[in-house]
């Protein structure tokens, strides 16, 4: 393949990676706080929300052996794996590392989760929203197209999805402790 080629595939995994990141996100965020309506059963959205991280690790990997294999990326094996260490675009770089290692943690620890306590699972569970934030940054700041109208409203509606499955979550909880409490 050509170094074009690569950077096609770098790209293009990049934002599918991105969406299905903010996906999982969202339908997690609905899952926890059952507002995932009567159509469908829990189970059904919990493993969508499973295949959706599961699958955003994929499309992740799969978009850092591509701009590794691109010559002109200027991306070694020590910047795929070690955050800091790029030269051009050092900190974008870095925020796409530290992502890749949220989902890595995040993806990881849902399968043994009941070997895990509760709180810490939901702690460690919690880092993929940074992950999240991570990689919208992280593709800001190197997508060569992060200045187009385009981008940027993609980049608008993904966080306000994201937000809003937020809110939806932390309402949840308050309704929650306020009649417990």
């Amino acid at each position: 393949m050509t170094d074009t080629q690569w950077w096609y595939i770098t790209r293009a995994t990049g934002i599918v990676a991105t969406v299905l990141a903010v996906a999982a996100l969202v339908f997690g965020f609905f899952f926890s706080s059952r507002n995932t309506g009567e159509r469908r059963r829990p189970a059904w959205w919990l493993d969508l929300h499973n295949w959706l991280g599961g699958t955003t690790l994929v499309f992740t990997v799969v978009h850092i052996v591509a701009s590794y294999l691109d010559r002109n990326s200027g991306i070694g094996l020590l910047q795929v794996l070690v955050p800091g260490t790029a030269k051009n675009a050092s900190w974008a770089i870095t925020w796409g590392v530290i992502a890749t290692y949220t989902f890595a943690i995040t993806v990881f620890t849902s399968w043994p989760r009941k070997r895990l306590r509760p709180r810490l699972w939901r702690l460690v569970h919690l880092t993929s929203v940074v992950g999240v934030a991570l990689a919208g940054l992280h593709a800001f700041q190197v997508g060569i197209d992060a200045t187009t109208l385009a981008f940027e409203a993609g980049l608008a509606i993904t966080a306000a999805l994201a937000v809003y499955a937020l809110g939806v979550r932390v309402l949840a909880l308050l309704v929650n402790r306020t009649h417990q409490g």
